[in-house]
């Protein structure tokens, strides 16, 4: 294995090893990619407190995340067609999740099922779901989670209406994906890809193919999505969708205060401050900026998480210090998976929990749960100051 010190040195061995249709797909915001690129540089206009002659020794990164133990403050995100940036990607993440202790979140649009997952791990994973009209559809899709002993669920709640990626639409990157000469010659100089591809029968998405009705192959995947995804999604829906999953619910998706006390109505268990990583609405604050006022709204009412920008474990440390129970990490996770598979999914956990450990040591703690804003140099005017 080469030699790994920061998330970035997996992502250009990933660059390497995976197809472009799907790099792109995982390295791409909507529009101009301003709030994909701000998700990131915010995280360094926060600056680190450093203290001295503090006994170090002794440390814990180890807390909670809605209730379950773990390792540290990281879960990894849903992230739609990880099975293809690596073959049984979400069951290899999974795993590498498990081992480290921290939790793994299923897509609706993974390649790999709940039940594939579930039969080839033992710790409870959660599920997320978008906000779809087929009710029908979504019990089922609780139920399945629930047979899966899915400890909780996730519900995005900001795609009702899909965010223009350039990228994508060049590549053809659909579901399923649009596959043209261009693309083609482009996999098969991905050898180690392409081989692990050949090994799988997993190479479709395993949660609705054979699921949804009138959905019963790849062909037919493609109407289902255009008309399945609710664009008169409302908080009462949302109510519906709560009385559907009976376990621990979390809401992805949040930006704003007022979205913030709409969700502790409903509800949920948690919330997510999250932009999607930068994919829909473009030109949107940063998760990071965003994340401040949120918690000045909702105080101790519901528990807070931040997802969108995260790559490092310093990055984890700020968002703890500002108030965040917990981190979600997507690309990081991603770029080890088509980098390494199961062994770079493990080695990112690593590189985050090593970053976090030290640097909260440098400002003068040993354990997680007691670090707060002192430990920040904030800006003046880093979430507030607006007109």
């Amino acid at each position: 294995m080469p030699v790994i010190t920061e998330i970035n040195d997996l992502k250009r061995i990933y660059r390497r090893r995976v197809p472009k249709m799907f790099y792109d797909y995982c390295e791409s915001g909507s529009w101009s990619e301003q709030t994909f690129r701000e998700n990131t540089s915010d995280f360094e206009k926060l600056h680190l407190r450093q203290r001295v002659a503090v006994d170090m020794s002794g440390r814990s990164t180890k807390t909670q995340m809605i209730g379950q133990d773990v390792s540290m403050p990281v879960a990894l995100a849903p992230v739609g067609l990880t099975g293809m940036q690596h073959f049984d990607g979400e069951i290899k993440a999974a795993k590498a999740a498990e081992e480290f202790g921290v939790p793994f979140c299923l897509s609706t649009m993974s390649i790999c099922s709940i039940e594939d997952v579930a039969e080839n791990t033992n710790a409870p994973f959660w599920m997320q779901v978008y906000t779809l009209k087929d009710d029908d559809f979504m019990q089922r899709l609780f139920d399945r989670a629930k047979a899966a002993k899915c400890s909780a669920a996730v519900i995005t709640v900001d795609l009702q209406l899909l965010g223009q990626r350039h990228k994508d639409l060049k590549n053809g990157l659909s579901a399923p994906p649009k596959l043209t000469p261009k693309s083609i010659a482009n996999m098969m100089t991905k050898v180690q890809w392409g081989l692990g591809m050949l090994q799988t029968k997993r190479r479709f998405f395993g949660n609705i193919v054979g699921h949804a009705h009138g959905v019963e192959d790849a062909s037919s995947l493609s109407s289902w999505t255009a008309e399945s995804f609710d664009q008169s999604l409302n908080w009462d829906r949302i109510r519906e969708f709560r009385k559907m999953w009976d376990g621990p619910l979390i809401i992805k998706g949040i930006m704003d205060p007022r979205d913030a006390l709409e969700a502790c109505n409903v509800g949920a268990d948690a919330i997510i401050v999250s932009n999607h990583g930068g994919r829909q609405l473009d030109g949107a604050l940063s998760s990071i900026r965003a994340l401040e006022p949120i918690m000045d709204a909702v105080g101790d009412k519901i528990e807070v998480h931040l997802d969108s920008g995260v790559r490092s474990g310093q990055d984890v440390l700020k968002a703890v210090a500002m108030g965040a129970k917990g981190c979600w990490i997507g690309r990081a996770f991603v770029y080890g998976l088509g980098a390494m598979g199961q062994a770079g999914v493990t080695k990112a956990l690593e590189v985050i929990h090593k970053e976090l450990d030290l640097s909260m040591a440098l400002t003068g703690h040993t354990d997680i749960n007691t670090v707060d804003k002192d430990i920040l140099m904030i800006p003046k005017d880093f979430s507030d100051n607006w007109k």
